[in-house]
C-alpha cells in the first residue's frame, strides 16, 4: 500500500525551515518518501506549495532537482485524482488556482483576452454555459454582425449563437470575435470625427476595450502541463542562492538602514527582453485570478532589473503614453527569488510622494516578506526618486479580511509606519504601550479595522526616528482624489455639469495663463495639458506664475506622455510652486 502522506507532509513542512547540518540531505530523502504517497485534493495542495516555497528558497542543488522532477511531472497526480471522481473544487480557490492540469474560469478584460487567444490558442474558450448577459451582446455584435439589428433590435428569445456560429465560419469563435473587436480601431465612426481633436486618439484606442468588456465574457482556459501555470512557471537563474541558515526575519530587518544603503543598479532592458517581462508577469497574474492595470498594460520599452542580493531579481516597467494616468505616474513590477515569481508591486507617485502596493502571493509569505518589502521600497525610490511612501488602507485592513487576519497594520508598524490620522496614531501608540506591558496581548480585530481606516506613511528623511516623533507629513491628507472632485464640483457649480464645457474652458484659460502656442504640439501633449488644465484652473494668480515656474510647468505637462514617464516625475519633484498649490488644493480633509 503506498504511504500515507500527512505525517510526512507534517516533517516537510518543519523540515523547510531546518538549516542545521545535514539537513538538504533529509530533506531530499524526505521528498523522495513523499514522491510514493497518494494525496486527496487538500493534502495534493499543500504538498505542491511546499515544493514551490523550497523551488524558491532551496538548500542544495540536489533539493532543487528533486523538486523539479515533482513539480514537472505534477500534472498527473491531478490528472489521476480527477480520474477516481474526487471533488476538485479545492484547485479554483483564489490562493491555490493555477496548478497544472486544472481549468481556470473568468471574466478577463480586453487586453487579456487577446493575449490569451495569441498565448494558448488551442486551451482557451468561451463559457458559455455560465454566460447570462444576453443584451449585452445586441448592443455590441451588431456592428459585425451583418443584419443583426433585425432580431436584437425587436425580438425576444434570439439565438446569439446561430447569429455568430453563420458569422464566424470556420474559425473558433474566441479568436473571430477578438478580431472584429481590434478591427474597430480602423473604423472611421461619424461620432469620433466630431470629438475634440486633441481627444479622437484616446478614445478611438479605448473603444475595442470599453464595448468587449461591456459584455463581461467568462472565459475557461485549461492549464495542461503549459509552462504558464503556477507548478512549471518559473525559469533558471543565471546562479541559485542556497540558503543554508535561517531566513531573515522581520525583526531582523531596519527599512532606515535598507534605504540608507547605496541606491541599487537599475539597468534597462531591451525590447526584446520587456517584451519577455510583460509576457511572464500576464502568466504569472492570470493564474492567481488577478488584473492589475499596470502588469496588463506595462511598457515592454520601460523594463528595468535589478539583482539584489540572495536569488531576488527586480522588474519594474511604467505605462505606455497611451495609458498613463491624468496626474500621476505609475510603476509596476515583480520579484524572482531563485527564478520563482514571488510577489507584484504597484507605486503611484507624484512629486516626492508615492502609493506603494506590495504582495507575496500566499506560498512564499514565510519566506523574507520584510526583507525583500525592503528591497522593493530601495528599487521603487532609486527609480522614481520618492521620499515619502504610503501604503493604501486595503493594504492594512480596509475591506481585506486577509490583512486583518494577518495584522498587517503591525507588519508596517514595525518597519516603521505611522497613521497618516493623529487620531488613529495615537491609539496605535496606545496599543504599542499594552503590548510591552503584557507579551501575550493581541489587538483585537475591532480595532485593527479601525487602524485600517487611514494611509500609513514612512518618510525617508526622516528614517530611523520613532514613529511617534516623527509627527504628522505634507502628505497625510493629500489624495488625488480631492483634486479630482473639486474639479467636478466646479463643473457642477459653473458649467451646469457639463463635461466637455468645463474642458474646454479650462483648456483656453490655461493655455492663455501659461501663454501657450500649441499648434505643433501632438495629440497625446494636447491631452495631457487637457487632463492639467482642470487642476490647474483652479489655481488662483496661475497667469502671474514667474516665466521660469510657467516654462518648467510646461516641460513637465508635455512630458507627461514623453517616452520616459520617470523623467515626468522627476519634473514634478523640482517645481515646488507646483508641488505648493498640489498639496493645498489636494489636502482638503472636507473632500476625502
Amino acid at each position: 500500500m503506498p504511504a500515507t502522506s500527512d505525517p510526512l507532509l507534517a516533517e516537510l513542512e518543519s523540515a523547510k525551515n531546518d538549516f542545521g547540518p545535514g539537513s538538504a540531505g533529509k530533506l531530499t530523502t524526505l521528498l523522495q518518501r513523499l514522491s510514493g504517497c497518494e494525496f486527496e485534493a487538500n493534502t495534493l495542495i499543500l504538498f505542491h506549495e511546499a515544493l514551490l516555497f523550497l523551488r524558491a528558497f532551496p538548500h542544495s542543488a540536489a533539493v532543487i532537482t528533486t523538486v523539479e522532477k515533482l513539480l514537472d511531472t505534477f500534472h498527473e497526480r491531478i490528472e489521476k485524482l480527477r480520474a477516481t471522481g474526487a471533488d476538485m473544487s479545492a484547485f479554483d480557490d483564489f490562493d491555490t488556482s493555477g496548478i497544472a492540469a486544472t481549468t481556470m474560469q473568468d471574466t478577463v478584460n480586453y487586453e487579456v483576452a487577446r493575449w490569451l487567444v495569441r498565448r494558448i490558442p488551442g486551451n482557451v474558450e468561451i463559457a458559455w454555459e455560465d454566460y447570462e448577459e444576453d443584451r449585452a451582446m445586441g448592443a455590441t455584435w451588431p456592428r459585425f454582425i451583418p443584419l443583426l439589428q433585425e432580431d436584437a433590435d425587436v425580438e425576444a428569445n434570439i439565438p446569439w449563437r446561430r447569429w455568430l456560429d453563420a458569422a464566424r465560419g470556420r474559425e473558433r469563435d474566441l479568436p473571430w470575435l477578438i478580431r472584429q473587436f481590434e478591427q474597430l480601431h480602423t473604423d472611421k465612426s461619424p461620432t469620433l470625427a466630431q470629438r475634440p481633436r486633441s481627444e479622437r486618439l484616446d478614445v478611438h484606442s479605448r473603444l475595442p476595450a470599453e464595448l468587449y468588456d461591456s459584455l463581461r465574457l467568462r472565459l475557461r482556459w485549461h492549464l495542461k502541463n503549459l509552462k504558464l501555470s503556477r507548478t512549471r512557471n518559473w525559469r533558471r537563474p543565471r546562479r541559485f542562492f542556497f540558503h543554508t541558515g535561517a531566513l531573515i526575519s522581520r525583526r531582523e530587518v531596519s527599512l532606515a538602514d535598507e534605504l540608507s544603503r547605496p541606491a541599487p543598479r537599475l539597468t534597462r532592458l531591451s525590447r526584446r527582453l520587456g517584451e519577455a517581462v510583460m509576457q511572464t508577469i500576464r502568466e504569472v497574474m492570470l493564474v492567481r485570478y488577478r488584473e492589475l492595470y499596470g502588469t496588463t498594460l506595462g511598457d515592454p520599452r520601460s523594463v528595468v532589473t535589478t539583482e539584489l542580493g540572495r536569488g531576488i531579481v527586480m522588474y519594474l516597467w511604467n505605462l505606455p503614453p497611451a495609458r498613463r494616468l491624468p496626474l500621476r505616474a505609475y510603476v509596476a513590477g515583480f520579484t524572482l527569488k531563485n527564478g520563482v515569481p514571488i510577489n507584484y508591486i504597484e507605486a503611484i507617485g507624484l512629486c516626492e510622494w508615492i502609493e506603494v502596493g506590495f504582495n507575496t502571493f500566499y506560498t512564499y509569505r514565510q519566506g523574507e516578506t520584510a526583507w525583500v518589502y525592503a528591497q522593493a521600497l530601495r528599487s521603487l525610490c532609486a527609480l522614481m526618486g520618492a521620499k515619502t511612501i504610503s501604503v493604501y488602507p486595503y493594504q492594512i485592513g480596509q475591506n481585506n479580511d486577509e490583512a486583518l487576519d494577518s495584522g498587517a497594520f503591525w507588519f508596517y508598524r514595525k518597519l516603521g509606519f505611522r497613521s497618516g490620522n493623529p487620531a488613529l496614531e495615537r491609539l496605535a501608540q496606545d496599543e504599542e504601550k499594552k503590548i510591552a506591558a503584557n507579551a501575550r496581548y493581541r489587538t483585537p480585530r475591532r480595532i485593527l479595522k479601525r487602524l485600517a481606516e487611514a494611509h500609513v506613511f514612512y518618510e525617508v528623511e526622516r528614517a530611523g526616528r520613532h514613529t511617534a516623533e516623527a509627527g504628522p507629513g505634507p502628505w497625510d491628507t493629500f489624495s488625488t482624489r480631492n483634486l479630482a472632485l473639486s474639479v467636478n464640483r466646479r463643473m457642477a457649480h459653473e458649467f451646469g455639469g457639463n463635461a466637455r464645457s468645463i474642458r474646454e474652458a479650462s483648456f483656453a484659460e490655461v493655455t492663455r495663463a501659461l501663454q501657450l502656442h500649441t499648434t505643433r504640439w501632438t495629440n497625446s501633449e494636447r491631452q495631457s495639458l487637457g487632463n492639467w488644465s482642470l487642476v490647474l484652473a483652479l489655481v488662483p494668480g496661475l497667469a502671474g506664475w514667474s516665466r521660469e515656474q510657467k516654462q518648467t510647468l510646461t516641460a513637465i505637462i508635455r512630458s507627461q506622455s514623453a517616452a520616459n514617464e520617470m523623467r515626468y516625475l522627476r519634473l514634478t519633484q523640482r517645481h515646488s510652486r507646483l508641488r505648493e498649490e498640489l498639496l493645498r488644493l489636494g489636502s482638503n480633509v472636507l473632500n476625502s
